[in-house]
């Protein structure tokens, strides 16, 4: 089958949640014998990584992305004048869509995989050409995630944050109900995605074409390392510019840390993950004794081998908690 994959993101290397998860399943549909054509948005420094992925068989088309707070601003301001998700509007570039268009009036297209939700409003195909099916791959339930992030916001913020959660559960909606197939990585993420449908008639037709699929691991070139089993020391990980994550780290560092210090006064935590918040880094420097933020960090190995126990963000009831290896 010849497959396009539309992506937000090159996803190589392979050194972050979403990354992982789409670098895993390219490999598998070219390991299968899938031919793959992937138009992907390409930041400036990404664009070294194409070869990695045309080395895998996969034919690449990078649209070039540049993003900044200014072009947010307009965005922002057009997605309220149209009514349409600030999100969308975001990654709505006519250069990507011309790219797709190209591909689908040019090529005998079997599927159309959107990686990621603002991927499937270039899955529109125009009339009088083969209708591929087309599969939403759904890294999250977006709209729970957007929902979630109006509790933290100043206030001023709140009620364009609260416009654009109802948008994006209406995108996801329609994207569940049209679509051919949706792919979830959690039973979590799946209940949310149907609980945006409007009624239960929607839910029971759209539960069939959803399938859980959670993230894979690549097992022969990641093997459990032996931890020392006398440490004090807790290693969490997590991307940390992702809220989700850093609100299940934030909550074991300010509601379980502290219980953990008065049962164990030597305990040391040490925070791992890209773009750490403020208040992260505010906390360590008032206890630098007992906590550590380290940013990004390139051998982990170390960290690992001298902790007792390791702390991961993970999906609770429709928000984020942490499990504890």
């Amino acid at each position: 089958m010849h497959i396009l994959f539309l992506t937000q993101i090159i996803p190589y290397p392979p050194d972050a949640g979403p990354k992982v998860k789409t670098w895993h399943v390219l490999r598998y549909l070219i390991g299968r014998g899938d031919q793959v054509t992937l138009i992907s948005f390409v930041r400036p420094e990404e664009e070294q990584h194409i070869p990695a992925l045309q080395a895998q068989g996969i034919e690449v088309i990078p649209v070039p992305m540049n993003r900044s707070r200014v072009k947010d601003v307009g965005y922002l301001l057009l997605s309220l004048l149209k009514g349409t998700s600030f999100l969308n509007e975001r990654d709505n570039l006519s250069e990507f869509r011309r790219a797709v268009d190209v591909e689908l009036e040019e090529k005998a297209i079997d599927i159309i995989h959107a990686d990621q939700l603002t991927m499937a409003q270039f899955a529109t195909v125009k009339p009088g050409l083969r209708q591929p099916v087309r599969v939403f791959d759904a890294h999250n339930a977006v709209w729970t995630i957007v929902a979630r992030m109006v509790e933290n916001l100043p206030r001023f913020l709140q009620p364009f944050a609260q416009i654009e959660a109802r948008k994006v559960l209406e995108f996801e909606a329609k994207t569940v109900r049209d679509f051919e197939h949706t792919l979830a990585v959690s039973e979590q993420d799946r209940n949310a995605l149907l609980s945006a449908l409007a009624n239960d008639s929607e839910r029971q037709a759209a539960s069939a074409r959803i399938t859980v699929t959670p993230i894979a691991v690549d097992t022969t070139a990641l093997q459990p390392l032996q931890r020392s089993p006398n440490s004090r020391r807790i290693v969490t990980l997590g991307t940390l510019h992702y809220p989700p994550n850093a609100d299940g780290i934030r909550w074991f560092l300010k509601e379980v840390f502290p219980l953990v210090l008065s049962r164990e006064p030597e305990a040391h935590l040490t925070i791992i993950g890209k773009n750490p918040p403020d208040d992260f880094v505010a906390l360590a420097a008032q206890d630098p004794q007992h906590i550590q933020v380290t940013g990004y960090v390139e051998d982990l190995d170390p960290y690992f081998e001298q902790s007792a126990i390791i702390v991961v963000p993970v999906r609770a009831g429709g928000g984020m908690r942490v499990r504890i290896l």
